[in-house]
């Protein structure tokens, strides 16, 4: 019996043979979790680690009842003592559990937080979408401030210039507050109900129970029939207008483009005002990489403190294919810089004790074990591109003086025994310059 991954997942290796799949490679994930953490320590988000999986009614209670995620995609099982729990479909509504039952909220009046992870979701399996996926995501609790709202939105646009992505366009729109969201879902509503029978079959079911997820449908049929549909900024009160239009200021003081797209509304139940997303021309269908905005009511509605808050999230299955697709830049793959060959017992004795002094210094070192000839050895850690190697023999050991080969330029240099550790260190600093 043979085994495989399961639908909708998918392993992360040292190395990808196929072009296609370079993107699971795990040096090139560590260095994008490398780039958020740094970015994120710098805009002064501290980090914050929730369990994969909660309580179901966290999810139904935050998310929506008739969104899609709580009624198709979630994980949800029935534990040993008969409570219902989910796989964590999003970030947001763990944190703010977090948040409310360790009573952050008495250490400061704004906090600045930052996770990634994986999410899980039960989806059709498609290109670019998987049922176990990662995200990274940042919220900032206390404060309406709108320029709270462009200082995320300027993270998402100096990470993605960071890592080399261009052809990226950011939209942004305001959905207001409750009050005027509903007097906007009535009047979507009466200029939808004439075209039900022309909607798709999940456009017909979402116009009782979440018609604004129409203005957002994929669907050719759809998009034609909203496109005279009434426009949700039509209907903000004047508070709503305000923030929004201090967004647009604050961002172009930033000098950061966007662009206003009034069908824009997410599909989380939990939003109000500012809402945007950062979309990739190269990723097909499913071309959002970054999404997010404001959620002022959730805390409350989840019985914490009436407190406004404002987070996004960003796919990195995503942000890594984006990159693949358009040839940005990675560091090399790590590589030790020392390879050392003994011939015989005690060589490989003494080039073992070698090794853990070598380790100890940081110095990335390994030795071979595999007794192949030495031009087969020599073959391999030139594939490897392993900058130094080391043969250690009788000779070696007998005088002390060992010879370090640069396999760049063939070259050998002389190195005393107790002068290795000193030596490497010196090549470790000239690497990491050059």
């Amino acid at each position: 019996m043979s085994y495989s991954t399961p639908k909708g997942v998918f392993d992360i290796l040292p190395t990808e043979e196929k072009p296609e799949n370079k993107w699971k490679e795990s040096h090139r994930w560590d260095y994008l979790f490398e780039q958020l953490k740094e970015l994120s320590k710098a805009y002064g988000f501290e980090e914050i680690s929730t369990p994969i999986f909660e309580k179901s009614e966290l999810f139904s209670r935050s998310i929506g009842k008739e969104t899609d995620i709580v009624n198709k995609e979630m994980y949800t099982f029935e534990d040993k003592g008969g409570r219902s729990l989910s796989l964590r479909p999003e970030g947001t509504a763990p944190v703010m559990r977090a948040f409310i039952e360790k009573q952050m909220a008495q250490a400061s009046y704004c906090h600045k937080l930052f996770y990634t992870g994986p999410m899980f979701r039960y989806e059709r399996q498609q290109a670019g979408r998987y049922r176990q996926f990662y995200q990274f995501g940042a919220e900032i609790v206390g404060l309406p401030s709108p320029q709270l709202d462009v200082e995320l939105i300027d993270f998402v646009y100096t990470l993605f210039q960071r890592l080399g992505l261009q052809n990226l366009t950011i939209h942004i729109n305001s959905i207001g507050n409750k009050e005027c969201r509903a007097a906007y879902r009535k009047a979507l509503v009466e200029y939808l109900t004439p075209h039900k029978n022309s909607l798709s079959e999940d456009s017909q079911s979402r116009l009782e129970k979440n018609p604004l997820r129409i203005l957002d449908s994929k669907s050719p049929a759809d998009q034609k029939i909203t496109a005279n549909a009434p426009i949700l900024t039509d209907y903000l009160e004047e508070s709503s207008k305000q923030h929004f239009e201090e967004v647009k200021k604050w961002l172009r003081i930033l000098k950061i483009p966007f662009v206003v797209s009034d069908k824009l509304v997410r599909g989380l139940d939990y939003y109000n005002r500012t809402v945007f997303e950062v979309v990739s021309g190269d990723l097909g269908a499913h071309n959002t990489i970054a999404a997010g905005g404001r959620y002022d009511y959730l805390l409350k509605d989840l019985n914490g403190p009436d407190l406004p808050a404002v987070g996004f999230a960003v796919g990195l299955e995503r942000i890594l294919q984006a990159m693949d697709t358009q040839k940005c830049s990675f560091p090399h793959k790590p590589v030790p810089l020392l390879l050392m060959i003994p011939l015989g017992e005690p060589a490989t004795q003494v080039c073992f004790q070698l090794l853990k002094e070598l380790r100890l210094h940081n110095i990335p070192s390994e030795v071979d074990y595999s007794e192949k000839k030495l031009k087969n050895i020599m073959r391999y850690a030139d594939k490897k591109s392993i900058p130094y190697v080391m043969i250690v023999g009788e000779e070696e050991l007998e005088e002390e003086n060992l010879k370090l080969k640069h396999m760049s330029t063939g070259e050998t240099e002389p190195v005393k025994l107790d002068q290795l550790i000193l030596t490497m260190k010196n090549k470790l600093h000239d690497a990491k310059l050059s």
